[in-house]
């Protein structure tokens, strides 16, 4: 078969949502063949998983290297259009290549080599491992899969309503958090996470490359997110009225939501490492938070006139005596949360995209976590005012009262969800154990202060006209 050429794949990685070099300037460098997948159905031919590495040609620099897996046809398969990748002449013919994730009957494959792998706990198929957790669930090989839309970093199949793969896109050698986590929040029996049920790895270049993960679909579950952007929109819809008063409030479920994550700390704290270190570490942090700092003033200078009052409040977390370091999640907001009628749900710990399987594996300060759902409370009402169809047809004394009652279900929301994480933790760790309230707020300002530089980054690159939310919360801080 004709080889499929870097300009090819080039082409499609700009089209899709979970490729994260947008913006910045890339070519394929490698395209290599890791195992192929066939089954009994004729269709598809085969399914090739590819292992594709981009460079990077900014002053960043640097290499990522991508999971495509891609699905052979004969034919040109309408009802998958919107995955096709390229065509390649083959033996006097055509071949018509797409993105497998797309296509129910490569996913199936998948799926039966799962089901397999339930009697011996693993199945080895063309260097593919499909490994389950004991006691798993057993599954159907007829269930259907069928992708989930609205992804970013990844891509995932539903196989009706029992089970759910996460497909990694970008991926790294070694052990990914996500899978590592969810092994052992699964032993732990912790209700507020969805059970792993396998996973799937190769070997390349004699290390270990997980590409996905299967675990329990919650049928009843709503997107946090969105569920609080309802939220929103219901007290926008009325502004004259109170948070309280709208039915638009919020802070209820805010506070449930941190209860389940201090049972998700308390768990990791409990099933893996966890230590107080010195001022070392104290002093690193400081570090770290101003080389992120450094690095996000190249990319938004609309930073500099913030960044005296940051690295003010960076170099009092210096001055601290120690840091409480544990497993976290990573790189929490609501979008990593799912509601479901027996509860909140935490999900996605593979943690920060852009940083290695061995940084995202070290332990890190819970409050990083509490941060990360902080910020995520104040993007709510930014991201439903600037989703509006026709903000212009709403009076300037409107927009006014809009964005008061935002702020307000913001500040509700997160003092809620402070204060049941905060009690939480408290009571599980006993008196005299915790940290000052002065250093939990100094640290928490630290993380959130943090997150919004990096959001600023991501905004300036992604979505420009967003920039303004995390901008204005820096302005707000009050350091």
């Amino acid at each position: 078969m004709t080889e499929i050429t870097p300009e090819v794949l080039e082409d499609y990685f700009g089209r899709t949502r979970w490729f994260a070099g947008k913006g910045r300037p890339f070519r394929v460098s490698r395209i290599r063949a890791l195992a192929e997948l066939r089954g009994e159905h004729p269709n598809p031919d085969s399914t090739v998983i590819h292992l594709v590495t981009v460079e990077y040609s900014d002053a960043e620099g640097g290499t990522e290297d991508y999971q495509v897996p891609l699905s052979s046809y004969g034919e040109y398969i309408e009802q998958i259009g919107h995955a096709f990748v390229t065509a390649l002449e083959h033996d006097g013919g055509t071949r018509y290549l797409f993105d497998a994730v797309h296509d129910r009957y490569a996913m199936a494959l998948w799926l039966r080599a799962f089901v397999d792998a339930e009697e011996n706990g693993e199945a080895l198929i063309d260097g593919l491992r499909f490994r389950r957790v004991p006691g798993g669930e057993p599954l159907d090989p007829a269930l259907r899969g069928s992708p989930l839309s609205g992804e970013q970093s990844n891509s995932s199949v539903r196989f009706d309503d029992t089970a759910i793969m996460k497909i990694f896109r970008k991926v790294s050698p070694g052990v990914n958090p996500d899978i590592e986590i969810h092994a052992e929040l699964t032993r732990g029996a912790v209700e507020s996470v969805a059970a792993l049920y396998g996973w799937l790895e190769i070997e390349v270049d004699g290390e270990v490359m997980q590409l996905a993960m299967l675990q329990e679909f919650l049928r009843t579950a709503s997107d946090g997110f969105e569920l609080a952007a309802g939220s929103v929109r219901t007290l926008l819809a009325d502004p004259t009225q109170s948070v309280e008063d709208s039915g638009g409030d919020f802070a209820g479920e805010a506070a449930r939501l941190g209860e389940a994550l201090a049972q998700v700390h308390a768990t990791l704290r409990e099933r893996f490492p966890a230590e107080t270190r010195g001022s070392d570490a104290t002093g690193a942090l400081s570090r770290a938070l101003n080389a992120r700092l450094d690095h996000a003033l190249g990319v938004v200078p609309e930073l500099e006139w913030q960044s005296a009052r940051l690295r003010a409040l960076y170099s009092a977390v210096a001055e601290l005596d120690g840091l409480d370091v544990q497993r976290v999640h990573g790189d929490l907001h609501l979008g990593q949360t799912l509601r479901t009628s027996h509860g909140w749900r935490i999900v996605d710990f593979e943690g920060e995209p852009g940083r290695p399987f061995a940084e995202r594996s070290l332990p890190d300060s819970p409050w990083r976590d509490v941060a990360g759902m902080l910020r995520s409370f104040d993007y709510v009402p930014g991201v439903v005012r600037l989703s509006r169809v026709n903000p212009g047809d709403v009076a300037d004394d409107d927009e006014h009262l809009r964005e008061a009652r935002g702020k307000e279900w913001s500040q509700r929301a997160r003092a809620r969800f402070l204060e049941a994480y905060t009690a939480a933790i408290d009571a599980a760790e006993g008196e005299g154990s915790a940290p000052t309230e002065h250093e939990r707020r100094l640290l928490l300002d630290a993380y959130v202060a943090d997150k919004a530089v990096y959001e600023a980054v991501y905004e300036k690159r992604n979505r420009p006209t967003w920039i303004g939310i995390p901008l204005a919360a820096l302005a707000e801080l009050d350091v």
